[in-house]
C-alpha cells in the first residue's frame, strides 16, 4: 500500500508538489502567489472567466497583489489559471478559498464550499491534501468535506488528508500580508495536521498547529466576534457620550493611555467587509442548533447595525440647525468602501447611509478614490464625483463615512458648510469654516 504521507512530504521538500487554489479572490490569489514565490507550481481555478482573463493578461484584481507579480509568475509558468477544473487533477494539495455568505435569515450559505469540494473530489485522487480556508461554522470540515471523500472510498489520514486553516487576510494592511500573518492549521487526523503544517511552513513565516479542525474553525470566529463585540461596545459608548454631552474621542484617547487592561477601539458609522459583520453569525447559527443563544453576539450585531441610522439622524439634526430638511437637500458622502484605503464595498455601512438618506428624499452624491462606481440593490447606479471646492460648497452637508488617507480634509472643512464626521478625520484640521458635527458632543 502506498505511503501517501511520506510521498507528499517528499514532494514538498523538493518543491515538485503542485498546489491547487480554488477561488482566486482576495484570499485565494495572495495565497497562490505565496506558493508560487516559494518555488511551487500553482494551478488556480475560478468560475469567473473575467477573473481568469485578467490574471492571464498579467492584471491583478486584488489591491494587495501587484499586477507585475502576477504577470511574472504567469510568464515563468509557475502560476496557471483556468475556469476548467480538470487542471486540479495534477495538484498534490488544494486550498479552498471560496465565499461563505449568509442568506437573509443569517444562516450560512455553504453552496460554494459544497460545489468546490465536489469538484476537488471529482478530479483529485488518493494522496491529495485538501485544506478549507473559507470562514465557516465549527464542524464544517468534518461534517461537510470529509464525507465527500469517504464516499469515494478514501480513508482520511491515509489516502487523503483534510485540514482547516482560516484565512486571516486584512485588505490594505501595509504591515501584515499573507506571508507574515501566522497561519492556524487543524487537521482531521495527526497525519493530516502534519502534512498541512509542512506545506504552509514552506511559504508562511509562522504556522500555528491546533488539535482539530473545529478548533481552527472556531479561532477565526473568536477573532472577529471579539472585534464585533468591542466595536459594538464603543459604538454604544459614542451614543452614551452624545447623550451626556461628552466627546467620545477624548474619552477613548484618555482611556488608551492606560498601559494594561484596555485595548483601543474606535466608533464609526457601522461595520463592513466580509468578516466582522458575518463571521459571528456562523457561530451564533451553530449554537442555535445546540439550543444556546449567543447573547453578546446578538447585542453587538444590533448596536452595530443601528449605527447608519444614528449617522443619518446626525445629518438630519445638522441640517435642521441650519433650518433645512433632509428632503430635497444635497448630501455629499465621502468614502463608500467599508474601511479606509481599500476598494471593497462589501457590507459597507456607507451603502446603508446612502440608502437611508435617499429614503428621506435627499439627493446623494459620493466621492471615493478607490470606488469609481457602485450599484445599489434596487439597481440605482452611483458614480464617484470629483472632490473640488465647488462640489464641497455646493453640498448642504458632507458626511465622512470612510476616512481615506488621500482625502484633503483641510480642503473639506475650508469649503463645506456642514461636515458630519463619523471617523474623527477632521480632528487635526485648523480653523475650519464648516460646522463640524461628530458622532458625539464635540
Amino acid at each position: 500500500m502506498p505511503d501517501y504521507r511520506a510521498q507528499f512530504l517528499s514532494r514538498i521538500d523538493d518543491r515538485t508538489a503542485v498546489i491547487g487554489v480554488v477561488g482566486l479572490g482576495y484570499v485565494g490569489l495572495p495565497l497562490a502567489v505565496e506558493f508560487a514565490e516559494a518555488g511551487f507550481r500553482v494551478v488556480g481555478y475560478d468560475v469567473s472567466q473575467r477573473t481568469v482573463d485578467r490574471l492571464t493578461a498579467g492584471e491583478s484584481h486584488v489591491l494587495d497583489v501587484a499586477g507585475a507579480t502576477v504577470a511574472r509568475l504567469i510568464a515563468d509558468g509557475r502560476f496557471t489559471v483556468s475556469t476548467d477544473p480538470a487542471g486540479l487533477a495534477a495538484a498534490d494539495a488544494v486550498s479552498i478559498a471560496v465565499p461563505t455568505p449568509l442568506v437573509k435569515t443569517r444562516d450560512p450559505d455553504m453552496s460554494y464550499v459544497d460545489r468546490a469540494t465536489n469538484t476537488i473530489a471529482d478530479h483529485c485522487g488518493a494522496g491529495t491534501l485538501v485544506v478549507l480556508e473559507s470562514t465557516t461554522y465549527p464542524g464544517t470540515t468534518r461534517e461537510l468535506v470529509q464525507p465527500k471523500f469517504e464516499r469515494r472510498g478514501l480513508t482520511v489520514g491515509v489516502d487523503v488528508f483534510l485540514a482547516f486553516s482560516p484565512e486571516r487576510v486584512d485588505p490594505g494592511n501595509p504591515h501584515y500580508r499573507t506571508k507574515n500573518t501566522p497561519k492556524v492549521v487543524g487537521g482531521i487526523t495527526p497525519a493530516c495536521l502534519e502534512v498541512a503544517t509542512a506545506l504552509y511552513a514552506q511559504c508562511i513565516d509562522t504556522v500555528v498547529p491546533v488539535s482539530s479542525p473545529e478548533a481552527a474553525e472556531l479561532v477565526k470566529l473568536l477573532e472577529n466576534t471579539f472585534r464585533s463585540v468591542n466595536i459594538g461596545l464603543v459604538n454604544e459608548m459614542a451614543i452614551v457620550c452624545d447623550r451626556l454631552g461628552v466627546n467620545v474621542w477624548e474619552v477613548i484617547d484618555a482611556a488608551a493611555t492606560k498601559p494594561f487592561g484596555f485595548m483601543k477601539f474606535t466608533p464609526g458609522p457601522g461595520i463592513g467587509g466580509h468578516c466582522i459583520p458575518l463571521d459571528p453569525h456562523y457561530l451564533a447559527w451553530k449554537m442555535r442548533t445546540l439550543n444556546y443563544r449567543t447573547r453578546f453576539i446578538d447585542v453587538a450585531s444590533e448596536i452595530n447595525s443601528q449605527m447608519p441610522d444614528f449617522v443619518v439622524e446626525k445629518v438630519a439634526q445638522a441640517l435642521n440647525d441650519a433650518r433645512q430638511s433632509v428632503n430635497g437637500s444635497h448630501i455629499l458622502v465621502l468614502g463608500v468602501a467599508y474601511k479606509k484605503d481599500i476598494d471593497d464595498i462589501r457590507e459597507s455601512p456607507a451603502l446603508d447611509v446612502v440608502r437611508l438618506l435617499e429614503g428621506r428624499g435627499a439627493h446623494v452624491a459620493y466621492h471615493d478614490p478607490f470606488i469609481v462606481r457602485f450599484e445599489e440593490e434596487d439597481g440605482h447606479d452611483h458614480a464617484s464625483v470629483a472632490l473640488t471646492p465647488a462640489v464641497l460648497a455646493g453640498a448642504d452637508a458632507v458626511v465622512i463615512v470612510t476616512d481615506h488617507s488621500s482625502i484633503d480634509y483641510q480642503m473639506v472643512v475650508d469649503h463645506a458648510r456642514v461636515v458630519v464626521d463619523t471617523r474623527n478625520a477632521t480632528a487635526r484640521v485648523t480653523h475650519p469654516t464648516a460646522r463640524i458635527v461628530s458622532l458625539s458632543a464635540s
